[in-house]
């Protein structure tokens, strides 16, 4: 095989045989049944592995120990780097480090999970959710506009748009526990350690510094104060 003793003198030439190289490992994994788009924008390292019938979509980079699923979706424009993606999962224009993504789970588009996530099956990351240290349950949505970190969520539970966890104190991060079957209301704050129970609703805009426990309902009272005839002070 020439390529076995291909010289490399400048960047140049590590680019042309890189890119022949990974042409190369990407042909065989279709020829092993994983659908590629376009090997010629999509990346798989050595250590990678891929089951059958799962495709690999455009701009795509899979890195270091990555272990994709059967019947997995992978991209377009998606980085994984030691991520573990079951069957049947998606992952769409997204980051994926050090994460765990359960069987039929559906993250992205424009998700960063940043390691230590682990998700179950049928969960959701959606649109500009960041995530670190989370442990999701089965069937539990965060669909956009969140942040969760150092967090455990349960089964069947959904967040609303624009919630965060607040998870650091300056000094130590602490860890935020949602029960399972709950319905978070939009734009809430969970400043940690705190811990919410099972079958909890929070409304909109709630600021949640204590324990809730089961089966209750939670909501923070603002006062919304009007300024009639206010001109701002470039104005007046």
């Amino acid at each position: 095989d020439p390529l076995t003793v291909e010289g490399v003198n400048d960047r140049v030439q590590l680019a042309a045989l890189s890119k022949t190289y990974n042409r190369r490992v990407c042909e065989r994994w279709m020829r092993a049944g994983v659908t590629i788009l376009d090997p010629e924008t999509t990346w798989i390292e050595d250590d990678v592995q891929i089951g059958r019938d799962a495709t690999i979509l455009p701009g795509s980079f899979l890195q270091g120990h990555t272990v994709v699923g059967e019947d997995a979706i992978v991209g377009p424009y998606t980085t994984l780097i030691d991520a573990t993606v079951d069957e049947g999962a998606v992952v769409e224009r997204s980051r994926v480090q050090e994460s765990h993504i359960g069987a039929r789970t559906n993250i992205g588009p424009w998700t960063y999970l940043r390691p230590g996530n682990e998700f179950g099956e049928d969960a959701k990351a959606g649109a500009f959710v960041e995530m670190k240290k989370a442990h999701i349950g089965n069937g539990t949505k965060v669909p956009h506009l969140s942040y969760v970190g150092d967090a455990q969520l349960g089964d069947h539970t959904n967040i609303g748009g624009g919630t965060i966890t607040a998870n650091y104190d300056g000094v130590h991060k602490n860890r935020t526990t949602i029960g399972s079957g709950c319905h978070v209301g939009a734009g809430n704050l969970f400043v940690a350690p705190v811990e919410v129970g099972d079958n909890v609703t929070t409304g909109a805009g709630s600021v949640v510094r204590h324990a809730v426990p089961s089966d209750t309902m939670v909501y923070s009272e603002n006062t919304q104060h009007n300024v009639e005839g206010w001109k701002p002070a470039w104005e007046r």
